[in-house]
């Protein structure tokens, strides 16, 4: 299964189940290194434990990472080159040589022995268990065929829903209502008796039968379908001429289910009203969904008292800061106080519930309509719920009690407004328009009368003086902040913050007592009383003193008393006797956009396995409390709770008690319990299926591979074939990989060779060899130790740079320089062909103890992708530069995919990741602004134009960035783009058909389409050399800082 881990905001963003579900198959319990596989796996659970549970290197003791030149002669391959010949001597410099560090990149300090315990568990367990988790992707980037697998039903794990078109309005709320346990049973249950059928006449009547044995068949599907997702056209069909329309293409969530519910409570009545005609209080619909409130008031003076029934309970959102205090603004408009009751001009009411019904759903109004504007609005305002409210303050048999709580808490907040005002005096002190806190006003003072006439001073003690005072100065509102009167001072670094640091006398702290908190320099040049004498200050001063103690400790009682009221606010119904009728959030239907489109899903609680699950079309995945708020809640996006699906005590116990959990098969059970029919109906369903999966294999055996596989995927599709060839076609293939390298680097090689000419003609092959292979090893190790610059990445140069860097094991790095001088392209001459077959002869004396051709495979697989992101990166940018926006996204897209998964290993695996996201973001941008130019450019090829670049490379490519932990950046720059789409609703200069096209592209720009999205891979590009390599790295990251266009040849 597929499933979205969510971050928006920044977030994280949540992805605790995922966590806890690799803790279990890896046995690692390190949670950041769990995220960080899980991040570079784009949130795909099975890849990132392939990442995990690979084979993990040896341990740096058994295997040390490769070290300086001096030490390569102790191990297998220097044994075997020195073998007849004396070691030659190290390079001159050897002594500033440091060894590489032999810490694993990809390792926790808990991992190796979890690693080891996961390693000794069965490998099928791992794939059957991870075959019934979710993974958390919402769009597949990788291929353009999903899987057939992707189309199947893990388990009894909940079904998606299709979207057939403007219709998760749908999918929302019928998956609220399909998980209520005794709502599921009344649908499935329904069977009219066969006389009411025949009697029925009325059009309205045959409609909701129709619709009844519809959704009947819908919730079938539901419980027993093997498919990952249904269909439900047909049930829809019957919709179309009620909430189809083309002036609103997407149905509102609230009008829906009041329609929903009316044609359920008709269809019910039929059958109510063969025993009890007329009676709806028998109607199993009215019974679940529908309550009663009384309402009591006063208007023109005159009292009033009615009943009435409701379904779902409207809520005003704006002014309000959770849902008790909507609640409480809706039960109480005006005021009720029997002394006024009789005058005319009084106006109130109260309504109090009578009776609650066992599923309650508040909608929240977030739509108004812009008088200005002409056009309804959204209210993005965040508002808090809880998982459980308690009801008992808005139900009518503890009127009494809340009345009087309501009293104590209107007298409560008059007197906090009291109290608030008093400190308000004291901190806001004077009778202009600057005011200031009273102490520290009485603290000045206090300075001023201590401060001595101006007097002679040194003129080094004068000149530093002035200068302190320069730049010391108080800002006069930095002690508004402080009631204490200590003066704040700003973080930010500015020039007097530096002068600051490096005079002494600035940075001691001022004194807390009432004493002057300047130097005796500082106070000379301050305003002084021209005469005062030692007892007219200490007068002042003990009366000060006194005055500024008495007023710290009333602002503190204030203070105390605020805080007191506030808690008694809060507490004010928490009485236990207020907590007898609980209510458990059951569902929460969020819409994401704006007033006239959107994209709704739905949060759903699942009892059975005690956690939250989000529903979003075709995708059913693991969430929490946490994604909920931070989607739901509103206020930090366009996303928001429009409607709140809370159930009684009673029904989520009953839940709880029936289903006690997806493995006891309930689901299963009622499939059993259907109807002939209804299963009859689920086995044709599931049959096809079967047929179609069928198909499509046909389909695939027939079709033949567009695109040259890449080496990595090439070892992949090897080292997964069994046999007893198995390791030697393996090995052969990790060789034509380090061959690839090692060709790549044959003009350096035959450099080194060429320097050993004197060796060669005075010791031999052999001793050419050696000193070839010291001397090469101890160039590359040298460049590896250089500072990297800007302009230069020394890993491209030379695979054993970048093994270097990433403290690869010794035996792999000499392994791979060995191979290098035994390529069969280095036949330039007699002395290159014979140190080539001595290399050859040294290679073929290493066994598998020597070196590990798995590691070794790793190893040289992290190269070849790692020169794979590093073109595709400056590809990337050379088209940026050049203006090719379309070009340059995928390729930049590929390259962020693929250098997380090298970053998951080291942080020197891959390359800058921002810089990637940098200009991933730049150039997303740029090709919004001109997809969005040529759809409002209202001329048909241009619209078309930008809507294929929308759907083509635009939303796939917002997914896929909005897939996991986004940055506050992209997240910024994703709202940009939505609200510069959004912004063209309404406009009068665009037709209707234009319009209605992007009621269309909305949804899918806002979320994302049913269908899987796919990102083609960009164009194969021929892999440069070394020297072209280093070259366009040095020309693009120029020109990143200039403002020529690169151009390499």
């Amino acid at each position: 299964m597929t499933a979205e881990l969510g971050a928006r905001g920044g977030g994280g963003e949540d992805c605790q189940v995922l966590l806890n579900q690799m803790k279990e198959i890896t046995g690692i319990q390190d949670s950041a290194f769990l995220l960080a596989a899980l991040k570079a796996a784009d949130g795909d659970l099975m890849e990132a434990v392939t990442f995990l549970t690979e084979d993990p290197a040896p341990e740096p003791v058994q295997n040390p990472a490769a070290a300086e030149p001096s030490t390569w002669e102790r191990s297998a391959v220097g044994k075997q080159l020195a073998q007849d010949v004396n070691a030659a001597p190290a390079p001159h410099n050897q002594d500033n040589l440091c060894p590489a560090n032999t810490v694993r990149p990809l390792e926790s300090p808990k991992a190796p022995a979890a690693e080891r315990d996961a390693a000794e568990r069965p490998q099928d367990t791992h794939s059957a268990e991870n075959k019934n988790r979710s993974k958390r992707k919402r769009c597949e980037v990788w291929g353009e065929n999903p899987k057939q697998n992707d189309w199947r039903r893990a388990g009894d794990w909940p079904v998606g829903m299709k979207n057939i078109g403007n219709t998760c309005w749908f999918s929302a709320v019928i998956q609220s209502l399909f998980q209520l346990p005794e709502f599921r049973r009344l649908v499935l249950g329904y069977s009219p008796p066969q006389n009411v059928l025949e009697s029925c006449r009325s059009h309205t009547g045959k409609r909701n039968i129709a619709f009844m044995q519809e959704l009947q068949c819908l919730f079938a599907l539901m419980l027993g379908t093997w498919r990952k997702f249904v269909d439900p056209s047909a049930a829809l069909e019957l919709l179309r001429d009620v909430f189809r329309s083309t002036e609103q293409p997407q149905q509102d969530v609230s009008e829906f289910t009041h329609k929903l519910l009316d044609w359920l409570e008709d269809a019910f009545q039929l059958t109510v009203n063969v025993t009890s005609p007329g009676d709806k209080s028998k109607n199993p619909m009215v019974q679940l969904f529908y309550g009663t409130f009384l309402t009591e008031g006063v208007h023109e003076g005159n009292t009033f008292s009615k009943i009435e029934t409701f379904g779902q309970y409207p809520l005003q959102v704006n002014g309000y800061r959770n849902l008790n205090e909507c609640l409480e603004g809706a039960m109480v408009e005006g005021e009720m106080d029997e002394a006024t009751a009789s005058q005319s001009v009084k106006y109130g009411q109260e309504r109090w519930f009578t009776k609650l019904p066992p599923v309650l759903t508040f909608e929240l109004s977030r739509f108004e309509f812009n008088q200005s504007l002409g056009q309804p609005e959204k209210i993005h305002t965040k508002l808090e719920f809880p998982q459980t409210i308690y009801m008992d303050r808005y139900l009518y048999c503890n009127k009494d009690l809340i009345q009087m709580k309501r009293e104590e808490m209107k007298r409560l907040k008059e007197k906090m407004v009291t109290l608030q005002q008093k400190l308000e005096r004291y901190m806001e002190y004077g009778s202009g328009p600057a005011r200031f806190p009273l102490p520290d006003m009485l603290q000045y003072v206090l300075e001023f009368i201590a401060t001595k006439p101006a007097v002679a001073v040194s003129s080094a003690q004068s000149s530093q003086t002035t200068l302190l005072h320069s730049h010391a100065k108080p800002h006069v509102l930095d002690v508004l902040s402080q009631p204490n009167g200590i003066q704040e001072r700003s973080n930010t670094r500015t020039e007097d913050e530096a002068f600051f640091v490096a005079n002494p006398l600035l940075q001691q702290n001022p004194s807390m007592e009432l004493q002057p908190a300047v130097s005796p320099a500082e106070l000379s040049e301050r305003p002084a009383p021209h005469v005062v004498s030692e007892e007219e200050l200490n007068l002042v001063q003990t009366c000060l003193q006194r005055w500024r103690n008495e007023i710290e400790q009333d602002v503190q009682d204030l203070k105390q008393s605020i805080a007191g009221i506030n808690l008694s606010i809060k507490q004010m119904y928490c009485d236990p006797l207020l907590q007898q009728v609980p209510y458990r959030l059951h569902a929460v239907l969020v819409h994401e956009g704006q007033a006239n489109a959107g994209h709704y899903w739905a949060f759903i609680y699942d009892q059975p396995r005690k956690r939250w699950l989000k529903y979003n079309d075709i995708l059913v995945t693991e969430s929490s409390w946490e994604e909920l708020e931070r989607e739901s809640f509103g206020g930090l996006r366009n996303a928001s709770a429009y409607c709140l699906m809370y159930i009684s005590d009673q029904v989520s116990c009953a839940g709880a008690d029936e289903d006690e959990g997806p493995e006891a098969g309930q689901f299963q059970k009622e499939v059993e319990a259907l109807s002939p029919e209804l299963k009859h109906y689920i086995q044709e369903d599931n049959w096809r299926l079967e047929q179609e999966a069928e198909e499509w294999d046909e389909e695939q055996s027939c079709k033949i591979p567009q695109m040259e596989p890449s080496p990595t995927s090439e070892l992949q599709d090897v080292s997964s074939e069994s046999g007893p060839e198995q390791s030697s076609v393996c090995e052969q293939s990790v060789r034509s990989l380090s061959s690839e390298h090692a060709r790549i680097a044959k003009e350096q090689t035959a450099q080194a060779i060429a320097n050993t000419a004197d060796a060669y003609e005075k010791n031999g092959v052999e001793a050419a060899l050696c000193e070839a292979f010291h001397e090469e090893y101890s160039r590359l190790y040298l460049l590896s130790k250089e500072t990297p610059t800007p302009q230069n990445d020394a890993r491209l140069q030379h695979v054993l740079i970048y093994f270097l860097q990433n403290n690869a094991p010794q035996q792999v790095v000499e392994r791979t320089l060995l191979e290098q001088f035994a390529d069969k392209n280095l036949s330039y001459d007699e002395r290159s062909i014979s140190i080539m077959k001595v290399a050859r002869a040294k290679l073929s004396e290493i066994g598998p103890d020597d070196v590990d051709m798995e590691e070794y495979k790793k190893w040289h697989e992290d190269y070849s992708l790692f020169r794979k992101v590093s073109i595709y990166l400056l590809t990337g940018l050379e088209l940026y530069q050049n203006r090719k926006y379309q070009e340059s996204l995928t390729y930049l897209v590929y390259a962020y995919q693929s250098n997380a998964k090298l970053l998951l290993k080291g942080t020197n695996r891959g390359v800058s990741e921002s810089l990637i996201a940098l200009y991933r973001r730049k150039c997303l941008l740029k090709l919004n602004e001109v997809a969005a130019s040529l759809f409002v450019s209202c001329e048909e090829a241009h619209v078309s134009e930008g809507v294929s670049i929308l759907n083509e490379l635009i939303i796939p490519c917002m997914h896929l960035i909005n897939n996991f932990e986004i940055s506050k950046e992209d997240r910024d720059a994703i709202e940009v783009m939505r609200n510069r789409w959004c912004s063209y609703l309404g406009r009068e200069d665009m037709d209707e058909k234009l319009q209605m096209k992007l009621g269309e592209l909305l949804p899918r720009l806002l979320y994302g389409s049913t269908e899987v999205i796919v990102l083609k891979e960009p164009p194969k590009i021929r892999p440069n050399s070394p020297y072209d390599l280093c070259s366009r790295f040095a020309a693009v990251m120029e020109s990143i800082h200039g403002a020529s266009t690169v151009t390499v040849k």
